[in-house]
């Protein structure tokens, strides 16, 4: 019987997990207190500061997109501004236009696809980075059904995906947005969401699936 795989660690009826990379916390005893702002790309970032320093709730926080300023405002931080396109570098040019002459701190992962920094530094941006996690990929066992759809839902789930499976030609594939498509081999047909939120790309499997 065809699935959907959702390779996430969120719970979603009817959807199965494929967890084929975990997060680890990188700690860190950075001073927070010379940032004017704090730029956040993953609701990790935010996981993972609040982790080891509180003080990041009382600097005004930067965040890509709507799941992301919700954990800012779950853990009670100081949401200012979030970001329209949802994408890496489309978010690097609004954030230009509103970090001026202020002291920026980009809380981000180990390995990153887009070009926030540099389009940040071009633009005359006072620019810091700390690296607060690292994804690792996962071994799993779990025996995949034929026709199924997977989501996709990051550059690291695409390649954790491939270091444990064989794509099947009754696979389907749906991604988050173009930079995880990116990352898919060249022979993979796939479908982009229409916006850059795990909801849509549920929605969009359970079209196809039916």
């Amino acid at each position: 019987m065809s699935k959907i795989y959702l390779l996430n660690n969120l719970k979603y009826e009817g959807i199965e997990n494929l967890e084929v990379f975990g997060i680890e916390n990188i700690e860190s005893d950075i001073d927070l207190s010379k940032y004017d702002a704090l730029v956040f790309t993953s609701k990790n970032a935010v996981y993972s500061i609040d982790s080891f320093n509180k003080e990041w709730k009382k600097i005004p926080a930067y965040s890509i997109a709507e799941k992301t300023s919700n954990v800012i405002i779950e853990h009670n931080g100081n949401l200012v501004f979030t970001g329209l396109s949802s994408h890496g570098n489309e978010f690097a040019e609004e954030l230009s236009h509103v970090l001026k002459n202020k002291k920026v701190l980009y809380i981000k992962a180990l390995k990153t696809v887009s070009n926030i920094v540099g389009i940040l530094k071009e633009n005359s941006i006072d620019l810091d980075e700390l690296i607060a996690y690292k994804t690792s990929c996962l071994e799993t066992k779990k025996i995949l059904e034929n026709n199924s759809i997977f989501i996709f839902t990051s550059p690291s789930s695409v390649e954790c995906f491939f270091k444990n499976y064989k794509w099947d030609d009754s696979y389907k594939a749906i991604v988050i947005g173009k930079t995880t498509a990116d990352y898919l081999p060249k022979n993979i047909n796939y479908i982009v969401s229409n916006k850059t939120s795990i909801d849509e790309c549920i929605k969009l499997a359970k079209q196809l699936l039916n």
